[in-house]
Parts: C-alpha cells; structure tokens; sequence
C-alpha cells in the first residue's frame, strides 16, 4: 500500500511550481496588457482598441520629431516591465536598438508597424487600427473578441470622420489652392485635395539655393500658403511664406502635438480648421 504522506509532498511541490510559473509566463497581469509606444499616433489606437485591458506608455512627445529624441533612463525603465514595445520603423526612430537592448527584458515583443503614407490621414488610420489590433489579439488571445469589437467601433468613427471632412473641404474646392508644403505634411495635404506645387525639407536642410528655387516654383505657380509640419521644426517656410507674400499655417502630424488634439479625431479636426482659415484669409 502507497503512503500517501509521501506521495503527496512532490504534488504539491508541482502544483506550487505552477503557480509560481504562470505569471512569468503570461503577457498580461492584472493590469491589462503593459504597451510601451514610441509616438502618440500609436498610442492613441492602442489606447482605443484595448480599453481597460490594456495600460499605454508613450515615449516620444507628440509635439517633438522623432528624429531629435534623446532617450531618458525612464525611457528604459518602461521598456524594462512592458509586454509590448510598438513602433513604426521609421529612420528618426534610430534610438529604438539602444532602447529595446538597454532594457534587457527578456519577455518584451517587439513590432514594427510599417505602414506607408501620413497616418494622419483616414485610410492609414483605418490600415493601423487592423494591424494594432492583430498584435493586442496575439499578445492576449483571451481578450481576441474584446479588442476586434472596439477595433469595428473605431473604424466607423475613423469612416465617418472622413465622410464629414469630405464633406466640408468639397464645398471649399481645395483643388485651386497651391501650396508649398513641408514634405511630411505632403501626403496629408494631398488629401485634403490641396494642390502641393513642391516640398521642401526641415529647416536644417535647405540651402540658399534650394530656397531661391522654392520661392521660383511658388511665383510661378500663384502659391497662397505656405504648409509647415510642428515637430519638424515649424520655421522652416516663414522666409519662404515672407517672400511669396504668402499665408502660412503649422499643422500637426500626431495627436496631441496642438492643444486640446489628444486623439486622432481632434487632432485631425484642427488641422482641417487651420488649413480652411489659412484659405480664407
């Protein structure tokens, strides 16, 4: 006859090892899913899409170009107890290596969300709430449905967000305003169905002569505005602007860059009021 006395103590040491195991192995905690995002852009669709079961770290502010950002060792601490570390891939994001391999966690997924075009503009958005809600599905597969079902509610936000932009610019025959426009304002401006005659870049890269050829195209083309991007350094067409004669508005590439612009929507309003009093002034 077995004695139970013995038999019991390595069941009950498998079954304390089990328990002291699956947190370890789980991406999720009682907190929700643990999202580091490297730009408000992101942030601002996982924030949507996850609820309450998800908890959103952003690193990079959204009035600040990606490009110029100096990573701080809290920076490093938010990736250190994160689940998911989301970015875009994008060049200005070359601190991310440095970030991820200071960091030193182990359980950390890493995804690059490379979704070409403006992600302001709605079609991108509505590429980037399908990929963002395939990673959280992943990451937390208990939560699929959850996350699927506010992905189908922001999509129809983002739809008739752009039907009523739509709407508004058909009525104002954007296609007879030319403008010079910051390169990373360009896909944005283009479909607001603005007419962009050239781009020009940052303020550190343009030359003498590429600004005498800037102000050429702008005389030749009856140029009126004048678009400049905020977290490229928003300067960078105010000589241009003087020059022309020209109307210049700033407008925002992430939300919450602009006051009072912390989700898309709002972010995506005040640009469209920006550009339609640049027109009518």
């Amino acid at each position: 006859m077995l004695n139970k006395s013995k038999t019991m103590v390595p069941i009950i040491l498998v079954i304390s090892l089990i328990m002291l195991l699956a947190p370890a192995c789980s991406t999720s905690s009682a907190d929700g899913l643990k999202v580091v995002t490297s730009t408000s852009l992101l942030a601002s669709i996982v924030e949507r899409a996850g609820g309450n079961r998800v908890n959103v770290v952003n690193i990079i502010p959204p009035a600040q170009c990606p490009g110029h950002f100096d990573l701080k060792p809290g920076d490093i601490r938010k990736l250190a107890d994160a689940d998911l570390f989301l970015m875009h891939g994008w060049q200005g994001e070359k601190f991310a290596e440095d970030l991820i391999a200071s960091a030193n966690n182990p359980r950390l997924a890493v995804h690059r969300i490379d979704i070409p075009g403006n992600w302001m503009t709605p079609p991108v958005q509505l590429k980037a709430v399908d990929a963002l809600t395939a990673i959280l599905s992943q990451a937390d597969a208990p939560s699929s449905s959850f996350y699927q079902e506010r992905a189908t509610e922001q999509k129809a936000m983002i739809e008739a967000k752009s039907a009523e932009i739509k709407k508004k610019l058909a009525e104002e025959n954007l296609g007879g305003v030319n403008v010079l426009c910051e390169e990373k304002q360009a896909g944005f401006a283009k479909w607001t169905g603005l007419n962009v005659v050239a781009t020009f870049g940052p303020p550190d890269s343009l030359t003498p002569q590429g600004l005498k050829e800037l102000v050429d195209k702008g005389k030749s083309a009856g140029v009126t505005v004048i678009i400049d991007n905020l977290q490229s350094g928003h300067d960078a067409g105010a000589g241009i602007a003087e020059e022309l004669g020209a109307r210049r508005t700033i407008l925002s590439n992430f939300p919450g860059g602009l006051d009072n612009t912390e989700t898309w929507e709002k972010a995506i309003d005040r640009n469209i009021e920006l550009i339609l009093e640049a027109i009518a002034n």
